[in-house]
Formats: structure tokens, C-alpha cells, sequence
């Protein structure tokens, strides 16, 4: 009977070495493809944390900035030093004569990535407006 001798033993024997290397060869390219997708997400999250701490620590640089700046019109100068659950805060603020000013604000971020940042501010009060005349931000 033909359909008896297609399922014959003899016909496989030499097809289930092909087998099983092609198993392994398969087994392999997929291991070595999670890795590469596990090095890649890595890299990406460390990126995606750097990139938070610059974002984090140029806020808290410009909240220094303001927190020294709210005293502006009634005081002639203002440090502001405090930290919190994102990082450290400081500011300072001096008028260098009657009409000029200059603000200076920076920022330390806590956590896994230390990052900080510097913001400097310069202008002059012209009556009851205030006027910015040079902006620096620096990461």
C-alpha cells in the first residue's frame, strides 16, 4: 500500500537532525533578539531620565529666580535657599543701583540622576514695570 510506506520510518530518520538545528538556530536568533530589545529599552529609559533631571532642574533654577524676584520692588537685595522632594532651590537677588537689578536662580535635582541648572536674569524697573533685558539659561 503506498500511503503505509509514506509514513515509514526509514523516510524520516535523516530529516530530524535538520529538525531539531533548525529548532535551535531559531531558538537562538530569538534569544539574541530579546536581548537587543532589552539594551535598547535600557538605553532608552536612561535617556528618558536625563532628560527629565535637565527639565526638573531648569524649574527649579527658574523657581529660585521667582522666589528671589518676588521681594524686586521693596527690597534692595534677597537670598532664597530651600530644598524639596525634587531637589534644591536657591536665588538671589540684587539691585545694582535704583533702576538696575540682577536675579540669579539655581537648581540640584535629587534622585538617581544629579543635574543642575543656572539661570540669570537682568533688567531695569522703569516706574512700576519691570523690564528683562538679558536671559541667560544654562543646564
Amino acid at each position: 500500500m503506498r500511503s503505509i510506506r509514506s509514513c515509514s520510518r526509514a523516510y524520516t530518520n535523516s530529516e530530524r537532525g535538520f529538525a531539531l538545528i533548525a529548532a535551535i538556530v531559531l531558538a537562538v536568533l530569538y534569544v539574541a533578539l530579546i536581548e537587543l530589545l532589552l539594551l535598547d529599552s535600557a538605553r532608552e529609559l536612561s535617556e528618558a531620565r536625563r532628560f527629565r533631571a535637565r527639565v526638573v532642574a531648569a524649574t527649579l533654577a527658574e523657581n529660585g529666580a521667582e522666589l528671589a524676584a518676588a521681594a524686586l520692588v521693596s527690597n534692595p537685595s534677597a537670598d532664597v535657599n530651600t530644598t524639596d522632594e525634587q531637589g534644591s532651590i536657591s536665588g538671589m537677588m540684587r539691585k545694582t543701583d535704583e533702576t538696575h537689578f540682577r536675579i540669579t536662580g539655581d537648581g540640584t535635582t535629587s534622585g538617581l540622576i544629579r543635574t543642575s541648572a543656572h539661570v540669570d536674569l537682568q533688567g531695569r524697573i522703569e516706574g512700576t514695570s519691570i523690564k528683562i533685558e538679558y536671559a541667560v539659561h544654562t543646564p
